[in-house]
């Protein structure tokens, strides 16, 4: 199966999506596709073998909407023909600086700004429609008998009264009411009934009603009446628009990222070409100030780079030869050449703005509820109006004006537009939230499930530790200083590249390390060389047994050492020894910080590792977990997390490598730390780029607050229509509501529900930005676990 992310232009009404969904699924080969009229596209699970894009393409058009193309960054786009071989050098450069280029907007639309630009034109032609319906109903208030306040003057051009009305009527009404019926009978077509089908019964019932009592029969007339409501109609549907419009700013944000222009090396020049044409294995030139157009490796030169907007991180990277540079980064000073080896889709923006799309397009178990609810709510709609005009009407025996008016009230009144955007307006905002914080939701469902989960496995190495060796503690024998171990002991290792060694050079950095001389790896003991004229030893205890070397008092320091799983390395010169080098995997800097929290929350913690049951009940103490996962092998993992969900606990796993896609699989919500491997991101439900654990507390607090708005949302929706139905049908009578008033009362309902999810943006997240405690923001803890 594979997925794909089309455009759908012209998503006028909000359950049009529903249209395309039914539409697309009913195509053989379709397995899923779920639209979002907020972000204006749908993302669709299909058989490769069975349909095609192109196919798919041309069934969003003949459901009535524009475009279908992909959704795409600008550099997502596929490559172009090979650009000319030397820039005009008429054109000013904007490479990396993320000026407007021709190129740019041409490949506006391809980025993934189609649709927001399509729904910004939408805007303002409801916009402009609305104040066309409100010019001309002016007039019509004045002209129209309704109005009564004062005797109003003859109408123009010798014509009477009603003709006067019609014409002014039908300029307020016909052309501003057209996408309406427009959206209406495309909807009839697609097999789905929406808000459009009610505004037309209501709007187009009065509107003819009034054409035959001007031409046909003698009667009452809706004119100003339809045109006031129409006014209503227009402006909430304006206002409505522009807070679905604003419900997308997190993708645009991130397209926004990518610099249109790239200078690469070709043919030994430097040429300036659009970034969706530059090529993996070119060379990239980047100064400073400069956006790092695509993904790469650098191989001259070095620098700081700005990775704050897609890994969360504040400090800028140090980048030389052989680092990695991600795409929409900043080069913050020097120079540098990078070779191109990640361009298109396969870049890291892109992966993280299709992985955004595609959450936002899926559905929470709630908002399927929602969407069969609306359809049923406008066929009742219409069965309620219709029993409301005959029960005032033939039974009542009300004056058809009466009946007429309560009939088009219910019509108007029940929009079913609130009930439409209660869940996808709260996920649209919180996904979007989330990315920017560097917490990537892949579907709904997760954002909705990561609130129920009664347990967190950690996977120990990789997400709780670093997952490479540090110096965890140094003890010196009775007469010796710490910074004498560690001197003479990075004298020895300076010379190796062994994790291990590594470590100990790493923690003296900042002290006068001696030279050394002579130095011989010792394969499976350690090392020796001269130092400081005399010879040095440095390993474990069989090369201190060997060598003759007493431990003396430390004998039983380094027992307790290795009993808390550590790597004791021990630093001998002369023939005396010196004192002992612990060094073990460390924790991250907010694994205590992370446990904390989530227990302060309710929800248990559990380390998964295959330490043994000692070692691993002494870091889970340390850390403050009470549920320890010890002696576990990778292919066992799924299985733990397996027992645990038996037990009745809803289990989030937390992993980082390739071994732990099985349990992220297995897990209710799958947590990937961003510095893992590929796998483990494909397999999980939640993405943290930052590789920081802490960000799961920012996870849970976003998807509760989500939540939060959701039923927030649904509550007021349902309550709104219970309340609407009997007050429109007149059950309230003689407090009767006019179809103006019901206007209002719809609009504003929607208007709500859009607004009360756009304040999502304001939740502070404690996991993440300012909220991050001092420890979890990087503070080096005083002891380290292994």
């Amino acid at each position: 199966m594979s997925t794909v992310t089309l455009e759908v232009c012209g998503l006028f009404e909000e359950l049009d999506h529903l249209g395309v969904e039914k539409q697309l699924r009913a195509e053989k080969g379709v397995r899923r596709a779920s639209a979002n009229p907020a972000s204006g596209s749908v993302t669709i699970d299909y058989d490769e073998a069975v349909t095609s894009v192109e196919t798919l393409q041309r069934k969003v058009r003949s459901c009535g909407f524009r475009c279908g193309g992909r959704v795409t960054p600008r550099h997502v786009c596929e490559p172009a023909a090979p650009a000319p071989t030397q820039a005009p050098p008429a054109q000013p450069s904007h490479a990396g600086h993320g000026g407007p280029t021709p190129a740019h907007d041409e490949m506006a639309h391809e980025m993934g700004h189609g649709a927001g630009m399509d729904m910004a034109a939408m805007v303002r032609d409801m916009r402009n429609r609305f104040w066309i319906a409100f010019a001309f109903t002016i007039p019509i208030f004045v002209y129209s008998p309704m109005g009564g306040m004062f005797v109003p003057p003859e109408p123009p051009f010798g014509l009477g009264l009603d003709l006067w009305l019609f014409f002014l009527g039908s300029l307020a009404i016909v052309y501003p009411s057209w996408p309406f019926f427009t959206a209406a009978w495309r909807a009839l077509r697609n097999g789905v009934l929406n808000m459009a089908v009610l505004v037309v019964l209501s709007v187009g019932t009065g509107y003819l009603f009034s054409v035959g009592s001007t031409f046909f029969f003698p009667g009452v007339q809706f004119y100003e009446a339809v045109a006031v409501l129409l006014v209503f109609i227009l402006l909430g549907h304006w206002l409505e628009m522009r807070a679905r419009a604003g419900a997308s700013a997190a993708i645009r944000a991130l397209l926004d990222l990518a610099p249109p222009m790239a200078t690469v090396l070709r043919d030994g020049r430097e040429v300036e070409v659009p970034t969706s044409e530059v090529e993996a294995g070119e060379t990239v030139i980047i100064r400073p100030g400069n956006k790092i157009p695509v993904d790469g490796e650098v191989i001259e030169g070095e620098s700081l780079v700005d990775e704050s907007m897609l890994t969360g991180e504040s400090m800028p990277v140090n980048k030389g030869p052989g680092d990695q540079v991600i795409g929409a980064t900043i080069n913050k000073s020097g120079s540098f050449r990078y070779r191109a080896t990640k361009v298109g889709a396969d870049m890291a923006l892109a992966q993280i703005v299709k992985l955004v799309q595609e959450a936002q397009n899926s559905k929470a178990p709630a908002q399927l509820l929602a969407d069969r609810a609306s359809q049923w709510l406008v066929l009742i709609a219409i069965l309620i109006g219709l029993a409301t005009f005959a029960v005032w009407f033939w039974w009542i025996g009300q004056p058809l004006l009466f009946a007429l008016t309560l009939t088009i009230t219910v019509f108007v009144i029940a929009c079913p537009d609130a009930l439409g955007l209660a869940t996808p307006m709260a996920v649209m905002v919180g996904t979007g939230l989330g990315a920017t914080h560097g917490i990537l939701f892949k579907n709904a469902g997760a954002l909705e499930d990561a609130t129920k989960l009664d347990v967190i496995v950690f996977d120990k190495t990789g997400t709780l530790t670093m997952g490479q060796p540090r110096v965890v503690d140094v003890v010196a024998a009775a007469g010796r200083s710490e910074d004498e171990v560690l001197r003479t002991a990075a004298s020895v290792e300076r010379g190796s590249d062994h994790p291990l060694a590594l470590a100990i050079v790493e923690r003296a950095e900042g002290l006068d390390v001696p030279a050394a001389r002579g130095f011989l790896n010792l394969e499976g003991k350690g090392a020796r060389a001269e130092v400081d004229g005399q010879t040095a030893w440095l390993g474990n205890r069989r090369l201190m047994d060997e060598e003759g070397i007493d431990l003396g008092p430390l004998a039983g320091e380094a027992d307790r050492l290795k009993g808390a799983g550590r790597t004791v390395v021990h630093v001998a010169r002369g023939g005396e020894l010196l004192g002992l080098v612990a060094i073990a995997d460390a924790p991250r800097p907010s694994a205590k910080a992370t446990v904390a929290k989530l227990r302060e929350r309710g929800v248990e913690v559990a380390m998964l590792t295959g330490d043994n049951e000692g070692t691993a009940k002494r870091i889970a103490a340390e850390l403050g977990i009470e549920i320890v996962l010890a002696d576990v092998l990778p292919g066992q993992k799924a299985d733990k997390v397996k027992e645990l969900q038996a037990q009745g606990k809803r289990v989030g796993m937390v992993g980082d490598g390739v071994n732990d896609a099985p349990a992220l699989t297995q897990a209710d919500v799958g947590f990937a730390i961003g510095a893992g491997t590929d796998v483990a991101m494909e397999s999980a439900d939640v993405v943290l780029m930052k590789s920081d654990p802490y960000d799961i507390v920012g996870a849970i607090e976003l998807s509760r607050a989500t939540l939060r708005k959701m039923h927030q949302n649904l509550f007021w929706a349902v309550a709104y229509n219970v309340v609407a139905f009997p007050a429109a049908a007149g059950v309230f009578y003689p407090l009767v509501i006019s179809p103006e008033v019901a206007a209002i009362a719809m609009s504003g309902s929607s208007a709500l529900v859009a607004v009360n999810a756009l304040l999502l943006k304001r939740t502070r997240l404690e996991g993440v930005g300012r909220g991050r405690p001092a420890e979890a923001a990087g503070a080096r803890p005083a002891e380290a676990v292994g």
